[in-house]
């Protein structure tokens, strides 16, 4: 398999169009021609990353946090970017990051997060916005049904739990071909009728291209009327973080214990104690203070995350127990999935979890 050829599969599990505008995604580094002898998978694609890949004969590394984030005007060694590039580099090591890609996923890191936690039923704490579009194409009403198999096919229609949702009504269509035209039904230069179905049918934004090509390869007519609408809805299943319940409600150090012991963290930092029991819990991976808003308008008892400074403990607000858990600590399981996932996918090379910890932070 080429590295080309995983790609389709990394992109089902983490599709790129889920992530950030601000984040860097998809084959960082390499050519997507090479053959991939073992895949490593990791948090941190660091220097010691890329030496456990080389000493494991691996030349595809999957990683979480994209190791290129902003550009890189030099590569020259100084620091532990572009030690880690250059490694790379020379040992035809190539490596694909995930991140927010994983982030706003109905199963990525939050789920897993939510999971770990034991939160029942966990929904999307912050919908993605701007991502749900809308198809509207007009075809001859005999060809309706296999149009809208093959639309369906490239991915649209689905909604949550559904998916083959569209909307169709009858109406007449009218045209006339110039001299150039050859027309599918009806003569060049003369006014044309035609009994048609109008086809409604929503999709997410990174489907698009594929959604276009399935339409002019299955529609008869030789130009295709169509047209394609953002929606203000937003995806309630893409987006940042999670909230659910836990099973029974827990006193506010029982629960920060039992955090700590399912997290693995060296430590916790919280807000003060505010004598109510926990049961309705947030959760967000990485550096979620813009979320505390959210965890507050939903009515979480609890918000836990990572990266809080000083003062936006105080956007607690007297409401919330929020908790710091640490960065790593608070994505610490995705690695696992990413294998677990590409495992049940492959069989033809081997899919190795890493064994350095990459964690940057330590506790005493």
């Amino acid at each position: 398999m080429k590295i080309k050829e995983i790609i389709p599969i990394l992109e089902e599990m983490a599709p790129l169009g889920y992530a950030e505008d601000f984040d860097n995604v998809g084959l960082l580094i390499g050519d997507a021609e090479t053959e991939i002898t073992a895949v490593l998978v990791c948090h941190d694609a660091i220097e010691s990353i890329v030496e456990e890949a080389i000493e494991k004969k691996c030349n595809l590394i999957i990683c979480f946090h994209p190791i290129l984030f902003s550009g890189l005007k030099k590569i020259t060694g100084k620091n532990y970017v572009e030690r880690a590039v250059l490694k790379a580099i020379r040992n035809d090591i190539s490596i694909y990051a995930v991140h927010t890609a994983l982030d706003n996923h109905q199963n990525g890191v939050n789920k897993i997060f939510s999971d770990t936690l034991g939160l029942m039923s966990p929904k999307i704490l912050i919908p993605k916005q701007s991502y749900i579009y809308k198809l509207c194409t007009y075809v001859p009403a005999n060809a309706a049904a296999s149009l809208k198999d093959a639309l369906f096919r490239a991915g649209a229609g689905a909604i949550g739990n559904y998916d083959m949702c569209s909307f169709t009504s009858e109406g007449t269509g009218s045209f006339r071909g110039n001299d150039a035209s050859n027309p599918v039904y009806g003569t060049k230069g003369t006014i044309t009728y035609a009994e048609e179905t109008k086809i409604e049918l929503i999709f997410e934004n990174h489907l698009q291209s594929k959604i276009l090509k399935a339409l002019f390869q299955n529609h008869p007519y030789e130009e295709v009327a169509y047209e394609i609408s953002k929606l203000e809805n937003v995806h309630q299943s893409i987006g940042m973080g999670m909230i659910g319940e836990l099973p029974e409600a827990m006193h506010e150090k029982e629960f920060l214990l039992m955090v700590k012991e399912k997290t693995g963290t060296g430590g916790i930092r919280h807000s003060a104690f505010l004598n109510k029991p926990i049961k309705k819990v947030a959760v967000l991976g990485g550096s979620g203070s813009f979320a505390i808003k959210n965890a507050l308008q939903q009515g979480a008892d609890a918000f836990i995350t990572a990266d809080l400074k000083y003062h936006q403990f105080y956007e607690a607000e007297n409401q919330l127990l929020l908790a710091d858990i640490g960065h790593f600590e608070s994505e610490r399981y995705i690695k696992n999935y990413i294998v677990d996932y590409l495992t049940k996918k492959i069989t033809t090379f081997a899919i190795i979890l890493c064994e350095r910890n990459t964690n940057p932070v330590n506790y005493l």
